[in-house]
């Protein structure tokens, strides 16, 4: 295992604490003391989601959210959630029209009405009880789900160990001479998951702790230089 990677998950954690993820607009914590309380964000909290249908919202915001980011998503679900289309057997009898006027925050709309309508199929095609788990190829295999989507569903709403690398992962561990800078997302991938304990409450904060990071010290623009973790490795304290 290396050690580094580790270390740094160490790191975030202590920095920023549990994160929560997957946020669920259809959860609601009443602690008013907790960050994001009103969000839908459950630090601590790994038996969410609990039912078929916050199984669902977490696929559609892992379709949502790519190529832009988690305000225009939460907007988005809202939308859908005032509908009462966040249940997949609406969804499925939902007018597509209606479902891209309701996405439109999210961008990218009519290709990802088409997304959600085709993964829609699919998911009521596993059951009301979500008892089948999906496989990671089968969800490669539908149109318009690719690796990060397909992990992030595997990950937060299947609860499967399995570690999801985004533009935030790559940018960091680029920085940090961990992975080249056209390294491909499986070989990252495969270089975590192959260095951490296979555990999923480790998959989802890390991932989750790596977004919280580089929002404060990657953001586009931002000297990477600036970043602690950076600072500590050409020390060589991590």
């Amino acid at each position: 295992m290396n050690s580094r990677l580790v270390n740094i998950y160490r790191f975030l954690l202590e920095r920023y604490g549990k994160q929560g993820w997957w946020p669920l607009i259809q959860h609601r914590r009443q602690n008013p003391l907790v960050k994001e309380s009103d969000r839908g964000y459950h630090p601590e909290n790994y038996d969410l989601p609990s039912c078929h249908d916050e199984i669902y919202e977490i696929c559609l915001g892992a379709i949502l959210t790519q190529n832009t980011g988690w305000t225009q998503v939460e907007v988005a679900l809202n939308n859908l959630f005032q509908l009462n289309n966040l249940k997949p057997d609406l969804m499925q009898k939902a007018e597509i029209e209606v479902i891209k006027e309701a996405i439109k925050p999210a961008g990218y709309f009519n290709q990802k009405a088409k997304k959600i309508k085709i993964f829609t199929e699919y998911f009521v095609g596993l059951g009301l009880g979500c008892d089948k788990i999906p496989t990671r190829d089968e969800l490669l295999s539908i149109w318009g789900v690719g690796p990060e989507t397909a992990d992030s569903m595997l990950l937060y709403a299947f609860k499967v160990p399995t570690f999801v690398v985004d533009a935030y992962t790559m940018r960091i561990f680029t920085n940090l001479n961990f992975i080249r800078e056209n390294a491909t997302y499986n070989e990252v991938k495969r270089l975590f998951e192959e260095n951490l304990p296979k555990d999923l409450v480790i998959y989802q904060e890390y991932h989750a702790l790596i977004v919280e990071h580089s929002k404060r010290f990657y953001r586009r623009g931002s000297d990477y230089r600036n970043c602690p973790i950076y600072q500590k490795r050409i020390k060589d304290e991590i």
